[in-house]
């Protein structure tokens, strides 16, 4: 059972929680918490950054972006992060099975989305999906696969849609999503599929266009975040998972395509009380 000093704990999330003022911060360096986040929420975070470091000036948040699965092989191995925002969320339930992040502090923050994106001058229209394999497209992006939900959720389109076989020797892989994107967007790629949140970052709606690919082409993508039992008694790890999923962090990620699960339910399926999970 995780065992803190819950006095210590309880006094020091009412002065993160508080939004303590510049002046009674510490001059030296504010705290500091190290987020592992997936590719498909570079932007969306970029937003949820500028927002929470406002509510509390006493935090700043060092996020890296990248592969969830990537993320798990390096958090099984002792990376130093503090809270993981999978884009899978079997990765953190696995993490907690391992006894390397708390049980009760998982939760669902969204459900992904894929879509077909082209560049503005593409020739493809998008009116069928039939056209990913016409000769046009030479390459098509997409995250890999073994390391990359949006990769595997790619995947299961084209297989749902009778594609795979026809464009198979077309893919080109990204280490994850966004890198799928860049491949697209810098024309590496004649087509690319990706996250939805990606698609309607400003820099993308300005050099390209997308179609929602159907939802039942692919399996949900569930995305879970956790913190880390490293960072158990540290409240302004808490401060930032609670943000997340009130309403100003849920309305950032609803503004990026995400779907936002009707509750914030954790691994015991109740809901937040207030307080870290015990």
């Amino acid at each position: 059972m995780w065992k803190r000093p819950w006095l210590e704990v309880l006094i020091g999330l009412l002065l993160v929680l508080g939004g303590c003022r510049p002046q009674e911060t510490s001059p030296v360096r504010p705290l500091e918490v190290q987020v592992a986040a997936a590719a498909d929420l570079r932007y969306a975070f970029e937003t949820l950054r500028e927002r929470f470091e406002a509510a509390y000036p006493n935090i700043r948040l060092k996020i890296s972006y990248g592969s969830s699965g990537q993320f798990f092989a390096q958090l099984r191995n002792g990376a130093p992060f503090d809270l993981y925002f999978s884009a899978d969320a079997d990765y953190p339930r696995r993490l907690i099975a391992e006894g390397l992040a708390v049980d009760s502090s998982f939760f669902l923050y969204a459900v992904g989305q894929l879509v077909v994106w082209v560049p503005l001058d593409s020739p493809l229209e998008l009116a069928s999906w039939d056209e990913l394999a016409e000769p046009a497209v030479r390459r098509l992006a997409l995250a890999n696969p073994r390391h990359a939900p949006y990769g595997r959720a790619a995947v299961a389109a084209l297989q749902v849609l009778g594609l795979h076989e026809r464009v198979r020797d077309r893919l080109v892989l990204g280490e994850n999503v966004a890198q799928a994107a860049q491949f697209v967007a810098s024309g590496a790629a004649d087509a690319g599929i990706i996250a939805l949140s990606l698609a309607l970052a400003p820099e993308m709606q300005r050099r390209g266009r997308y179609r929602l690919l159907p939802s039942d082409a692919y399996p949900p993508i569930k995305q879970g975040a956790v913190v880390l039992r490293r960072a158990a008694i540290r409240p302004e790890v808490w401060a930032l998972w609670r943000f997340v999923q009130q309403p100003e962090g849920r309305a950032v990620l609803r503004r990026y395509g995400f779907f936002i699960p009707d509750s914030t339910a954790h691994a015991d399926g109740k809901p937040w009380t207030g307080l870290p999970p015990g």
